[in-house]
């Protein structure tokens, strides 16, 4: 062991890819990579995921996409944020695929498409169709995207602009990982007036491209909204998007791709009423062992995980005690004598016996998104094949 790691466990994701996959039968598989993979690496997920059968990728702003295209990466990118005006040419210059909402926005990816064709930055021109967009229909989410009755007006705008063409059209399910009985029908709605926004265009006399409406809830949740193509993010990383989900899928088989793991630094032996860490919030009850874990909230590790968290060493599991450090935590081991300084911690991962993200996230109050995104740059990604 060699101080912190996250390592990565790219069999892990080549498996969920598949499971994905097996599920949506035909249609393309779109596989977020935004927020660095979700904590995970940017580059190493989308080579690999383009190796396992992901037909695009997705990240949420133009220096993400950036990135995959200086390391070589030539799959089509979907761009889910809207950018800044100062972003638009390079949205452009980088061939990634945007979602446009308004005539506004069309408008500027349109003199930035002009003023750009056929410039080559991920070594191949813009199409001879002009520069694809696809146009995002609010069904219900209240974020980004057109109201379901301009869709067949914004589509005929797109395709009178010069440069651009309408290359699909989608909108993002809100509550498709709640099985509440009012978040179902809700979600049944999206769907129809996503339906409904599709045959509008089809109406218009306008081809809607690449229909797509599935995150990971409605994967695995919503057949009848599978479409043309799915988008996933949390899946592929080993994790549900809710517990409900989790709970009513469990023959669905995922494994997790990140493995956190850190290093006993420091052992000592502690007397009754002695406390630990800032603010003497945990006081020993009796004697007992202390190991220094060297991974604090400063790579990822929050606050509040503890009173709650357990870490496992040695195949045992053990419960951080006091308020965790920036760059510390503090497990009580007991007066067990078999584990020693530099023995491995995991935090979370697939090791038998080991917590979760989703764990962590239930003491945290929070999501696993939110866990696996915050592990910080300073922990080394290390690959596992």
């Amino acid at each position: 062991m060699k101080g912190n790691q996250a390592r990565i466990y790219l069999s892990n994701l080549e498996y969920n890819i598949r499971q994905i996959k097996n599920t949506v039968g035909a249609a393309k598989l779109c596989v977020s990579v935004k927020a660095n993979a979700y904590g995970h690496g940017d580059i190493i997920i989308a080579r690999k995921a383009v190796e396992s059968g992901a037909d695009y990728l997705a990240v949420s702003s133009p220096a993400e996409g950036r990135r995959l295209r200086e390391a070589g990466i030539k799959e089509p990118i979907l761009l889910f944020g809207l950018s800044v005006p100062e972003m638009i040419r390079e949205t452009v210059a980088y061939n990634l695929t945007p979602f446009v909402c308004d005539t506004e926005y069309i408008d500027a990816l349109n003199v930035s498409a002009g003023n750009c064709a056929r410039l080559k930055k991920d070594g191949r021109p813009v199409s001879e169709r002009g520069f694809p967009v696809h146009l995002k229909i609010d069904t219900g989410m209240g974020r980004i995207g057109c109201r379901p009755k301009n869709a067949a007006d914004l589509a005929a705008y797109i395709n009178r602009c010069e440069n651009l063409y309408l290359a699909g059209i989608c909108t993002h399910l809100c509550v498709s990982d709640s099985l509440e009985p009012a978040d179902i029908d809700y979600t049944q709605k999206q769907i129809l007036r996503f339906k409904e926004s599709i045959e509008a265009v089809k109406k218009a006399g306008i081809d809607p491209g690449l229909c797509h409406c599935s995150a990971s809830g409605g994967i695995l949740m919503y057949p009848d909204a599978v479409f043309d193509m799915v988008r996933t993010g949390i899946l592929i990383y080993g994790y549900f998007p809710s517990d409900q989900i989790k709970n009513a899928k469990k023959s669905f088989d995922l494994k997790p791709v990140m493995e956190l793991c850190a290093s006993v630094v420091s052992i000592k032996t502690v007397e009754k009423g002695e406390s630990i860490s800032y603010g003497r919030t945990w006081t020993a009850p009796k004697k007992t062992r202390i190991a220094t874990i060297g991974i604090g909230y400063g790579d990822g590790l929050p606050r509040r995980l503890c009173p709650g968290l357990h870490v496992n060493i040695r195949g045992k599991n053990y419960p951080v005690v006091g308020r965790i450090c920036m760059d510390q935590c503090m497990a009580d081991i007991g007066l067990e004598d078999d584990i020693r300084r530099w023995d491995d911690a995991y935090i979370f991962g697939p090791q038998k016996n080991c917590c979760g993200a989703d764990n962590l996230a239930e003491i945290a109050g929070t999501i696993s998104y939110e866990i696996l995104t915050g592990i910080s740059a300073r922990v080394p990604r290390i690959i596992v094949p």
